[in-house]
C-alpha cells in the first residue's frame, strides 16, 4: 500500500518510484501550496539510502533499456507522451495547487509541452545518424552510445515540463533516470513515473526519489555509479554541483540563472512590444528567461513608459486556478520574503518603484505586486542579481553601442530579447549579444531541434536535437582501413 494524498480531486502517491515499485522513508516534508499556504502533503523524504538505491536499480535496468533497438524505445517514449496527454487535465490541477502556476497556462501550453518533448526526442532518436568520412580510403563511422545513468534534478517554476526536458532526451539516447524533483513542487514527478509504468517503461529505467537539495540531490550527485547529471536551477547550487561531479569526472549540463535584457529600439513595431514586455510578468515573474532589464532607446523613453504602466495596471492578480487571472503567487514565504528583500534593498540604493514596489495588501498571502523600478543606479544589485518575481527595471539608451554595453552588463548570458525594425540591426546586435539564445521581435519561440543553454554563469552545455545526444550519449568514431578483396 502506497501513500498518498488527494490534490484537486486527483489521487497523488507521496512516495519514491525505484525499480519499477513504490518506496517509502522514515521520515518526510511537508510540501505546502502558494495558493494559501496550506499543507497539501506529506512527501516522503529521501536521502543516501535511496539515492543509493535508485542509481543501483537505474544500473540495473540499463543494459535492457540501452540494448533495446532504437525504435521500441521511441514507440516506448511516444506511450509516455501518450499517457501525458491523456492526463493533461490532472497534471494541470495538481501542479497549479503545487506551484501556483496559471491554470490556464498548465492546461493549453505546458503539460502538452512535456508530451511534445517524449516525442520530439523519439523522432530525433530515429533521425540520428553521421554521414561516414573517408580519409585515405578508410572510413569514419559516428555512433552515439548510451551512456548509462542519468541523474536530472529541476526547479519548482515549471517542474514536470522542465523535468520532461532533460528526461526525455537522456531516456532516447538509452540511458536510465533517477529524478529528483524540487520539494516546492514535487508532486506531478510521481505522476509521471505512474505514466511511464502504465506505458510499459521496464523498472529501473525511470526512477524518482523526494527530498530536501541538500540530502537527496547531494546524495544522488555523489553516487559513483552516475554517468550524467542535468541540473537546472540557481547559480549558487550549479557550482556545488559541478565540484562534486568533479570529484568523478561525471559530465554535467547545467542550465543555470538569467538576467536576461530587452532591448527596444526606436523603429520596432510599437504595440507589440509593449504587449511582450508587460508579460515579462508571466508567471509572476517566476521564469529563468524572462527579459527582466528592459532597454529602451532614448527617443521614446516618455511614451514607452507610459504605454507600459497602462498595459501592467490591466494585468490581473488572483487565484491562478481563475481564467481571468494573469498572475498568481510566489511559490513560498522563504522566496517571497527573497523577492521583498531585492525590492527594500533597491530602494534603499536610490532606484524608484513606480510601480508596485511591495506585496499584495488586498489579496494577502503570498501575492507580491508586479514592480517596476526606474533610474536604478549602475551596476547595482537590482541590475545584476536574478531575483526571480514580478520585478523589471527600465533603463534608457542612446544607440546601439550603448544598448549592447548594457546588455552586456551581467554575469548572465542565458537568453536576450531585441525589438527593432531593422534586420540589418537585428544581426549586428545579435552578433554582439552574450547570451545562448537572441530572440528578434518574438519572445519564447522553441523548436526542440536547436540547441539551448546559456553562457557566463548561466550554464554549461548546450541542449536540444542532437546536442543533447552529445551530452546523454558517448559519442564515438570507429576508423577502418579498407577491406582487402
Amino acid at each position: 500500500m502506497t501513500n498518498t494524498t488527494v490534490v484537486e480531486g486527483v489521487e497523488v502517491s507521496t512516495d519514491h518510484w525505484i525499480g519499477g515499485a513504490r518506496a517509502e522513508s522514515s521520515g518526510f516534508f511537508l510540501d505546502v501550496s502558494p495558493l494559501d499556504e496550506s499543507v497539501i502533503a506529506e512527501v516522503a523524504r529521501g536521502g543516501a539510502l535511496e539515492a543509493e538505491a535508485a542509481v543501483e536499480a537505474a544500473r540495473e535496468a540499463f543494459p535492457v533499456w540501452a540494448g533495446m533497438p532504437p525504435a521500441e524505445r521511441a514507440r516506448l517514449l511516444r506511450a509516455v507522451a501518450d499517457g501525458i496527454d491523456r492526463r493533461v487535465e490532472d497534471l494541470a490541477a495538481v501542479e497549479t495547487t503545487d506551484n501556483g502556476s496559471l491554470l490556464r497556462s498548465m492546461r493549453r501550453s505546458v503539460m502538452p509541452r512535456a508530451a511534445v518533448n517524449f516525442r520530439a526526442f523519439a523522432d530525433e532518436l530515429l533521425a540520428l545518424h553521421e554521414n561516414d568520412l573517408d580519409t585515405r580510403g578508410h572510413t569514419n563511422h559516428v555512433s552515439w552510445d548510451p551512456a548509462g545513468v542519468t541523474v536530472v534534478i529541476t526547479p519548482w517554476n515549471a517542474p514536470l515540463m522542465l523535468a520532461t526536458w532533460r528526461i526525455a532526451p537522456a531516456l532516447a539516447a538509452g540511458n536510465t533516470v533517477v529524478a529528483k524533483p524540487p520539494e516546492w513542487a514535487p508532486l506531478t514527478a510521481s505522476m509521471l513515473a505512474d505514466i511511464t509504468a502504465q506505458a510499459g517503461l521496464p523498472p529501473g529505467v525511470f526512477n524518482v526519489v523526494q527530498g530536501i537539495g541538500e540530502q537527496a540531490g547531494a546524495s544522488l550527485v555523489a553516487q559513483p555509479g552516475v554517468d550524467r547529471i542535468a541540473f537546472t536551477g540557481s547559480v549558487a547550487t550549479g557550482r556545488l554541483i559541478a565540484a562534486q561531479a568533479g570529484q568523478n569526472l561525471t559530465p554535467v549540463s547545467l542550465e543555470l540563472g538569467g538576467k536576461s535584457p530587452f532591448l527596444i529600439f526606436v523603429d520596432a513595431d510599437f504595440d507589440a512590444e509593449i504587449a511582450q514586455t508587460a508579460g515579462q510578468y508571466d508567471n509572476a515573474g517566476q521564469v529563468c528567461l524572462a527579459g527582466t532589464r528592459l532597454l529602451v532607446e532614448t527617443s521614446i523613453y516618455d511614451r514607452f513608459l507610459d504605454a507600459f504602466l497602462e498595459r501592467a495596471a490591466a494585468l490581473r492578480q488572483g487565484d491562478p486556478r481563475l481564467d481571468e487571472t494573469d498572475l498568481g503567487p510566489l511559490i513560498t514565504r522563504e522566496h517571497f520574503e527573497r523577492v521583498d528583500g531585492f525590492v527594500q534593498r533597491a530602494k534603499e540604493a536610490g532606484a524608484k518603484a513606480i510601480m508596485g514596489g511591495g506585496p499584495n495588501e488586498e489579496l494577502g498571502g503570498l501575492y507580491y505586486r508586479p514592480t517596476l523600478f526606474v533610474d536604478p543606479p549602475p551596476a547595482s544589485e537590482i541590475l545584476m542579481q536574478e531575483v526571480f518575481g514580478p520585478v523589471l527595471t527600465l533603463q534608457p539608451f542612446a544607440g546601439e553601442d550603448e544598448a549592447v554595453t548594457l546588455a552586456n552588463s551581467t554575469d548572465y548570458g542565458l537568453d536576450a530579447i531585441v525589438y527593432t525594425g531593422s534586420p540589418e540591426r537585428a544581426e549586428r546586435v545579435s552578433a554582439r549579444l552574450v547570451a545562448g539564445t537572441v530572440w528578434v521581435n518574438s519572445f519564447f519561440v522553441r523548436d526542440l531541434r536547436v540547441p539551448f543553454g546559456g553562457s557566463r554563469n548561466s550554464g554549461i552545455g548546450r541542449e536540444g536535437g542532437r546536442w543533447s545526444f552529445d551530452f546523454y550519449a558517448d559519442v564515438k568514431n570507429v576508423c577502418a582501413a579498407p577491406w582487402g578483396g
